[in-house]
């Protein structure tokens, strides 16, 4: 799996939708990029949270399937949760996810998301999923 591959998983979903694009896999982690556009935006002129948490979780979820444990068939998330330290107007959002548990009935990941220009971080996120078999 690449980021091709997760890529063409994206288009015509919800992630494609929002213009997440993947930007990096590897070993235990996954990188990826969202535009911030108005259409993403809350009523109160910034970006909305719900935007923030779909390219965190998007980017957990791709993470669970690169890592799926032997005969594991898919997952589902059981657990989320998000601190918000910043918020932006312009640019474009950068997540890169964090492997903390990798086991056979649950994955619990961490995403950290922050404004590519600025570097200023934006979010923390964690969930947990549970293996499908």
């Amino acid at each position: 799996m690449d980021t091709n591959y997760f890529n063409k998983f994206s288009e015509g979903k919800f992630p494609g939708y929002v213009g997440i694009k993947i930007t990096e896999v590897s070993a235990g982690k996954i990188k990826a990029e969202m535009p911030v556009k108005k259409e993403l935006f809350a009523p109160n002129g910034f970006l909305h949270a719900g935007s923030i948490i779909t390219l965190a979780d998007t980017v957990a979820g791709y993470s669970c399937i690169a890592n799926l444990p032997q005969n594991a068939e898919s997952f589902t998330t059981v657990e989320l949760k998000s601190n918000f330290m910043g918020a932006a107007r312009d640019g474009i959002l950068e997540c890169e996810s964090f492997a903390e548990h990798l086991g056979r009935t649950t994955h619990i990941w961490r995403v950290e998301v922050w404004h590519k220009t600025s570097h200023k971080k934006i979010a923390v996120f964690s969930c947990t999923q549970l293996i499908l078999y």
